[in-house]
């Protein structure tokens, strides 16, 4: 590759990239339409401006000899139709498949660690390309092939980060959490102007705009909580049930009474809402985090943007001027020497305002808790909600075990004992006439006794595993992972025996989620066990495809109703592509200390 030619085509990367700003102003753009609640344009923004990025692994593999793989994830499958007609996407039922094609779309470009990389190297890439034609006049065609491992580096396959640049990711990262929350607090901002009016002036409609409102809210809460480890709770007191009638059948409220339940349900939606006190802290916080958000974010972006644009007055824009620049507080230069004395200086209020970005953006989430985390009133009520649900869940759970049982003792033991007090008459009878026969009934009785003996321990062991009681939780659960046919690693401690309800609990919910995992493709797993705080959990990983949702799926429905008996709970996440991670959370107290060898086992591989 000739200079020549070598700066002309750095030259056009320059150009065809300072394209790569439209594409962040568009999903931007699209960004602040999805906080709006218009939610169709920012899932398309992103696909689209991945032709751009799929444009420049083209150039950098024919112009600057560096093959650049696509990064994403696997297209999400199509959705598929249930026999009855209908589009099935967890509870809810569609007669097309638009809409569930667009969610799963959505949530694949959003989850792809690649889209967070590609964003940022549209900010960044312009900016680089600009010096690409000077360097590549002082340096050759050797510039231009470390402009494509550059750009293999941002839009390839990212190998594991190094120790190096650990750093500097999480805390530019952290810096870009600032900025996000502060955007979504202005966003809570805007939409509490128009709650206040609406309460003033025209109450009926204000409670649709408030219940409207609090997915701006629920937004600030999830990414803060993804963002910054501090997780926020809806802190919302749970809907009023439909109203009862009288036994005249009219509906009363107050001293009035109705004969339709429409305006009995509008006044209690009201009394709700605006009874609940996080409505009012909603409001209150939409006013305050805004102020402390920016407050918090004002001393890193002032310095980093001052250390930036100094940088880029000194390096990018002095040498195509004559007079000198300067940039407060530091004093004008003109010459070479003074831009490298500066440099120092202005990388140095980069890295300070770097320093305490992710300790800033853990301050704005504990404030944004504040105000709109749960009170102690919506605990209990959320508490009592969540009792009276795993009640019901417990007594349904119970009723559809004490029928399997009782099915299984009837169509197995039963009928088996049965048939074996049939043979004993006809042995009775045979006794003295035949005895040869009545040997020979006499053996099948064996027999049978001995397979009724068989499913007999097969039923026990369905109701409580031996293995159970005899080696403990840990070692039940190795048990597992030897007989599954995934290639299993169980690792953790337990330093004590788990009640043995919660055991059996643990025990069974492990064994569908293997079994789960090994009829969906997975190869391996890892289950790891621990205890802390009163609080025993257990996290269930596999490499299987993903795309697992519990209200699609019976056994993970199921597993989560048996938790909800000892107030635990099931939290999975399984992107598509995988992998799946389930994590099991019971609340329990160990009993008596493990005093065999056998049951203080800590790594295992099947």
């Amino acid at each position: 590759m000739t200079y020549l030619r070598a700066l002309g085509r750095a030259a056009a990367l320059a150009a065809f990239a300072v394209l790569s700003w439209v594409d962040v102003l568009i999903q931007l753009v699209a960004f602040a339409l999805l906080c709006t609640g218009l939610v169709f344009f920012f899932g398309p923004a992103v696909v689209w401006a991945r032709g751009r990025s799929a444009t420049m692994r083209v150039l950098a593999a024919r112009w600057c000899g560096v093959e650049v793989a696509a990064p994403y994830r696997p297209e999400p499958p199509e959705p598929v139709r249930e026999r009855d007609g209908w589009y099935r996407d967890g509870n809810q039922l569609y007669k097309r498949a638009f809409w569930i094609r667009w969610q799963r779309r959505l949530t694949w470009a959003l989850e792809d660690p690649a889209a967070g990389r590609e964003f940022a190297w549209q900010l960044v890439n312009p900016l680089v390309t600009l010096l690409l034609p000077v360097a590549v006049l002082l340096g050759g065609p050797v510039v231009l092939r470390g402009y494509g491992r550059w750009t293999r580096w941002w839009l390839g396959p990212r190998p594991p980060a190094e120790p190096r640049l650990k750093w500097l990711h999480r805390h530019v990262e952290a810096l870009g959490h600032q900025a996000g929350l502060f955007a979504l607090s202005v966003v809570l901002l805007v939409f509490s102007i128009p709650q206040l009016l609406l309460m003033a002036g025209f109450l009926p409609l204000a409670v649709p705009v408030v219940l409207a409102t609090r997915s701006v809210t629920d937004t600030l809460r999830r990414e803060a909580g993804n963002w910054t480890g501090v997780q926020i709770a809806r802190p919302y007191l749970p809907p009023p049930g439909l109203p009862v009638p009288r036994p005249d059948g009219l509906y009363q409220v107050g001293k009035q009474l109705y004969e339709e339940p429409f305006w009995p349900v509008q006044h209690a939606r009201t009394r709700w809402v605006l009874r609940d006190r996080a409505t009012w802290r909603d409001l209150a916080g939409g006013g305050l985090i805004p102020l402390v958000s920016f407050v918090c974010l004002l001393p890193t972006a002032a310095l980093i943007s001052r250390g930036v644009a100094g940088l880029a007055a000194l390096w990018i824009w002095r040498p195509f001027v004559s007079s000198p620049v300067g940039w407060w507080p530091l004093p004008e230069v003109s010459t070479h020497g003074g831009a490298l004395a500066q440099t120092p200086v202005l990388l140095a209020m980069i890295v300070a305002g770097l320093v305490p970005a992710p300790w800033l953006a853990r301050q704005q989430a504990r404030f944004a808790r504040v105000w709109l985390g749960p009170t102690e009133s919506s605990r209990l009520a959320r508490r009592v909600e969540r009792l009276t649900q795993t009640r019901t869940d417990v007594t349904v759970a119970q009723a559809a075990e004490l029928r399997r049982i009782e099915r299984d003792l009837h169509d197995g033991i039963q009928s088996r004992l049965v048939a074996m007090g049939m043979k004993l008459g006809a042995v009775e009878a045979l006794v003295d006439t035949d005895p040869a026969a009545a040997k020979r009934l006499a053996a099948e009785l064996r027999a049978s006794s001995s397979e009724a003996l068989t499913e007999l321990r097969v039923l026990i062991r369905g109701i409580h595993p031996p293995v159970l009681s005899e080696r403990g939780l840990l070692d039940a659960v190795r048990a597992l992972a030897l007989d599954s046919p995934l290639k299993t690693q169980v690792t953790g401690s337990l330093p004590g025996r788990v009640e043995e309800p919660v055991e059996a609990c643990v025990y069974f919910a492990v064994s569908e989620l293997l079994g789960n995992a090994a009829k969906h493709g997975a190869k391996r797993a890892a289950i790891d066990v621990g205890f802390a705080d009163d609080l025993l959990t257990v996290v269930v990983t596999d490499d299987g495809p993903g795309g697992a949702d519990p209200a699609a799926g019976s056994g993970l429905r199921g597993i989560d109703r048996r938790l909800g008996g000892f107030d635990g709970r099931l939290t999975l996440t399984s992107p598509t592509g995988g992998p799946t991670k389930a994590s099991l959370e019971i609340p329990c107290q160990l009993g008596r200390e493990l005093s065999s060898p056998k049951t203080n086992t800590s790594s295992e591989t099947a």
